[in-house]
């Protein structure tokens, strides 16, 4: 389970993985690629990123084949309300110099994810930030790719109709956010008391 820095720490996480990853050669790199987690404003022209990748939020939905999750114990015992499950959609737009660099470095990117299907815990948490350990040890973030159909594509690229690019689409599934909120039960019951002195004969 993780807190509700879930979604963000996993933005960063990808970012993360792909400047770490990056083959910076000038024969067959990407000298000088940088990776930034975008927001809508960001694909306005002039957009201040040459070569590398954006990678943009643009959904979040509850995942229902989970929904009925037990509580959360903690490992003093302590119980609290259950985790809300979500998937996060991630657009992967990349950015080239020319159109040959771009789809070169589309390709890479889902090259890059495709070998690095699941983001465990440690890494996760290196791009924590000053947050800290927002993931538990035993965690891990599947990154699957996602089909979206051409008025999908459309319609999230309303952003910025004028500057669409070569982009894919990644889900983040089953991030687990976890509640604070303690459940409290009562003391077991010793007795039981049953007035009739009030019921007619």
């Amino acid at each position: 389970m993780a807190d509700f820095h879930a979604i963000a720490v996993t933005a960063l996480a990808l970012r993360g993985l792909l400047t770490n990853a990056c083959p910076r050669d000038k024969d067959r790199g990407f000298p000088g690629a940088e990776f930034r987690v975008f927001s809508a404003a960001d694909f306005q022209p002039p957009v201040r990123l040459t070569v590398g990748g954006s990678i943009y939020l643009h959904r979040v939905a509850f995942n229902v084949s989970r929904r009925n999750l037990p509580p959360r114990t903690a490992l003093d015992g302590t119980r609290y309300r259950p985790p809300t499950p979500v998937d996060a959609h991630f657009l992967i737009t990349a950015w080239g110099s020319s159109p040959d660099e771009q789809q070169s470095m589309l390709g890479w990117i889902i090259r890059t994810l495709h070998d690095t299907p699941v983001l465990p815990a440690g890494l996760l948490n290196r791009f924590a930030a000053h947050w800290g350990e927002v993931f538990h040890g035993n965690e891990a973030v599947e990154i699957v790719g996602e089909i979206l159909s051409f008025q999908d594509m459309l319609n999230i690229w309303e952003i910025s109709k004028h500057n669409q690019q070569p982009s894919v689409s990644y889900v983040a599934r089953m991030l687990f956010l976890d509640s604070e909120i303690e459940l409290t039960e009562g003391a077991p019951v010793q007795t039981r008391g049953f007035d009739h002195a009030g019921i007619a004969q």
